[in-house]
């Protein structure tokens, strides 16, 4: 662990890119994989607070960084010289890189990067402690994630420390930032080696042009370019060796020169060579798995991961009316979310307040009162707020108090907009006149445009400030259960044999966007308004109606499609025979 955490003290140096070594520790198995998570997760202290966003100008950093190393390595490969497997991937897989940071800044904006939990202390003190668990796996997976392996991580760190709903879902962003910044340490490195191999290249020629005209002065050369240095980079030395092998009787002073400026214990030339392709071969790998991951990422169903690791849906998945487990994702996430909102402000665990629900409907006997939806998204939403003293912020008490009073607050709201449109008008014509007779002449005719203008207003804001009030659904995914069998019906007017067919060929269409065996089709028929009680097209367009949904029934199998028909009623007002 103490050398991954020098890792991570490099992410602050303000020395340079050199010190910035790839986030590489030891690779741990998924069951050392879980111990780990554990004792990250008690080592972990964290804060509830706004912080500076450092991951976003490292994000655009990185995002530059990366943008520089590939266009170097283009032009190395259109010059025709050769570049590093791991350089060879950063080329190949460009446009995957490029999607990943897009998908970052789509999905961390600002705000929800501040509501994250902040960690106190240690190297990463200030940063979202989502963003700490996931550069620890990468490091510890050499960047190869895998979906079985990242939900034991996070289910296992839960089991000590909790994370929020919020960063459950900052999980796959958080990964994403941690390999983009992994990618960025590994592009450095490839572009750094680039330059100290094109450096070797430059001293081998200059030493073999040195060769063939004045032999007693390459090690002057030598000693120019490389004595001066207190460590030769080891891409530099395997190159210039490579360079230099089985050449002119004359180069070998230096490698004599090499062979002793680099000796230690344990150490010689082609030890270093080997390091270097261990290094070269660790990056290639390293580089691979990033790739990898990122396309895992890409892919991976994180609705479905989200419920799997999330602590909040196991809790409100014990709702008495057994509802929650059959909804849709959408309206479970909407449950979850009202949780989460009443915790942010009352900094109460989400865990504890997912629980209250459950208890508080738990003691009902009968329905809404018995269903968890009914104490998040209804009636039962303010006893569930005062449970935890809550103290909804001033643009929420001022739209709750405009939906409390809507039948009342509608009207008024138009009624002052429309004065205040109107005296707007008056304030105006009165700089040229101040003839009472002739304003209120004015305002009365501007009443009515007036109110157009008003209710324009009203209506947009409404649309704006007022979100719209989503139901409940049930995931039918898997079909219609059977409790639910359901009927749809169309109510038409018989007008012609032509419309009855276009009718049926709509029914039909509706059957096949939606086939289940638990849906139902019928046609609801009226007769056109008459003036007597049947008319002599009457039978001939229910007959063709009836052999239409016979036929439907004969083509499709069993007893899908019906028809349902009104006669005719006399209407005294309308004095008419009309469906009724």
């Amino acid at each position: 662990m103490a050398s991954f955490l020098k890792q991570l003290f490099t992410f602050h140096s303000p020395q340079g890119e050199p010190e910035e070594l790839p986030l590489r520790a030891e690779i741990f198995s998924v069951e050392r994989l879980e111990q780990y998570a554990q004792t990250l997760a008690r080592e972990h202290k964290i804060i509830l607070r706004k912080g500076r966003p450092q991951l976003l100008p490292r994000l655009e950093e990185n995002g530059r960084k990366l943008e520089a190393a590939y266009r170097t390595l283009v032009d190395s490969i259109s010059e025709g010289r050769a570049i590093s497997p791991a350089g060879e991937w950063l080329v190949d897989n460009h446009h995957i890189v490029e999607e990943q940071l897009r998908e970052i800044r789509q999905d961390l904006p600002k705000g929800y990067y501040q509501e994250l939990p902040k960690l106190v202390g240690g190297p990463l003190e200030d940063y979202p402690r989502i963003y700490a668990v996931a550069l620890a796996l990468i490091a510890h997976t050499d960047s190869r994630l895998d979906t079985n392996t990242l939900r034991r991580f996070i289910s296992s760190y839960q089991t000590v420390a909790p994370l929020t709903i919020g960063e459950l879902w900052a999980v796959a962003i958080t990964l994403r930032l941690a390999l983009v910044e992994n990618l960025r340490r590994l592009a450095v490195a490839v572009i750094g080696a680039r330059a100290e191999r094109d450096e070797a290249d430059k001293l081998a020629d200059k030493l073999l042009e040195l060769v063939s005209r004045q032999p007693a002065g390459i090690m002057t050369l030598v000693q120019e370019k490389l004595g001066k240095r207190e460590h030769i980079p080891q891409t530099l030395v395997v190159q210039l060796v490579q360079r230099l092998r089985e050449q002119h009787p004359s180069v070998m002073p230096v490698m004599d020169w090499l062979e002793k400026e680099l000796a230690g214990p344990g150490t010689n030339i082609e030890q270093i060579i080997h390091a270097e392709h261990q290094r070269q071969a660790a990056a290639q790998v390293t580089v691979g798995n990033i790739i990898t991951s990122m396309r895992l990422l890409s892919t991976l169903d994180w609705q479905e991961f989200f419920e799997k690791v999330s602590l909040i849906d196991p809790l409100l998945g014990k709702d008495p009316a057994r509802a929650y487990s059959q909804m849709e994702f959408a309206s479970r996430d909407r449950y979850r979310h009202v949780i989460e909102r009443i915790s942010k402000r009352t900094r109460v665990s989400e865990i504890e307040i997912a629980q209250a629900v459950v208890k508080l409907a738990s003691k009902a006997s009968a329905q809404p009162e018995n269903h968890v939806g009914y104490y998040l998204e209804d009636d039962g939403l303010q006893q569930l707020e005062n449970l935890f003293e809550y103290r909804p912020r001033t643009t929420e008490r001022i739209l709750r108090f405009f939906l409390r009073n809507a039948p009342v607050g509608y009207p008024a709201t138009l009624a002052i907009l429309t004065m205040l449109v109107i005296v707007l008008i008056l304030v105006i014509m009165y700089q040229y006149t101040d003839d009472w007779r002739f304003l209120l002449l004015s305002a009365l005719l501007a009443i009515l445009p007036a109110s157009e203008i008003a209710l324009t207003v009203l209506n947009w804001d409404v649309t704006h400030f007022f979100p719209p009030r989503l139901l409940a659904r049930m995931n039918t995914a898997g079909g219609i259960p059977k409790d639910a069998q359901t009927f749809v019906v169309v109510p038409t007017i018989f007008t012609n044999e032509q419309q009855v067919e276009h009718l049926l060929e709509r029914l039909e269409v509706h059957y096949l966007a939606n086939r289940d065996h638990l849906i139902y089709f019928g046609l609801l028929g009226d007769f056109a308004d008459a003036k007597t009680e049947e008319t002599t097209s009457d039978s001939a367009l229910l007959a063709r109606a009836q052999s239409g949904i016979e036929d439907l029934n004969g083509r499709h199998g069993g007893n899908r499609f019906h028809l349902f028909h009104r006669k005719r009623i006399w209407n005294e007002r309308e004095g008419k025979w009309m469906g009724w």
